[in-house]
């Protein structure tokens, strides 16, 4: 029983990690802080991304409602939201494009498309800047943990051949902490995967939604445009 008891902590992670050699540790230790930099950008950007999106859909709902446009742009073009950064340029080509005497309505309708998808656009990288960090991290860590269990085997058969015996027990430690390695690879994986699918999706709902308000705003301005 103690012989039982001594192998099960032997086995426990915080003793594959002190007995790994100092390449599967650095191993151990990258994949651990991958893990915690995936969590931690999961819990920023899935906060981030709904709170914004919750206030935008406000402030499109407020904007429709509203009888008259530059009034609220006034009072709530400065808000720090995607919606109001998208609207903000749409009446600043416009106020540029009716500026003049003779207003050019196809000129107008061109610029002001360009520059609210340009708005759009930005909005979007900036939403999606750090997801790249959860592909890389989703596609590298398997690898890095796949290197720590090579690593970790060829040690093992080192030690078999060092110790001229191929018992159950010189090679068991080896072969755990190389495991371990490729469990590490995959806990840092598998949750990177899933909030890199996860937050793609609400980020592209996110800038559908920005789309789909500057088209709106650029019929208004164009019917507007006719009646110059």
């Amino acid at each position: 029983m103690n012989a039982l008891q001594m192998n099960g902590s032997a086995m426990s992670p915080l003793a594959l990690f002190l007995d790994a050699d100092i390449v599967v540790k650095a191993v151990m230790v990258g994949l651990v802080l991958a893990s915690i930099w995936t969590w931690t950008i999961i819990m920023g950007h899935w906060s981030r991304i709904r709170r914004l999106g919750r206030r935008s859909r406000a402030f499109e709902a407020d904007f429709w409602q509203a009888g008259d446009v530059d009034r609220f742009f006034d009072e709530r073009g400065s808000e720090n939201l995607p919606s109001a950064r998208v609207l903000a340029a749409g009446i600043g080509e416009w106020r540029r494009s009716t500026a003049v005497k003779k207003v050019d309505a196809a000129g107008a309708r061109a610029r002001l498309d360009a520059a609210m998808a340009n708005a759009v656009a930005s909005e979007s990288d900036a939403l999606a800047g750090r997801l790249n960090v959860l592909a890389t991290i989703g596609a590298v860590a398997p690898f890095v943990g796949l290197f720590g269990t090579v690593w970790g085997i060829m040690r093992s058969f080192s030690d078999i051949a060092g110790a001229n015996n191929s018992s159950l027990a010189v090679v068991a430690p080896g072969i755990a902490e190389a495991l371990f390695a490729t469990a590490l690879g995959l806990f840092a994986a598998i949750p990177a995967v899933i909030a890199y699918n996860r937050l793609s999706f609400a980020v592209g709902r996110l800038e559908a939604g920005l789309q789909r308000f500057a088209d709106g705003f650029h019929a208004t301005l164009s019917r507007e445009l006719e009646q110059e």
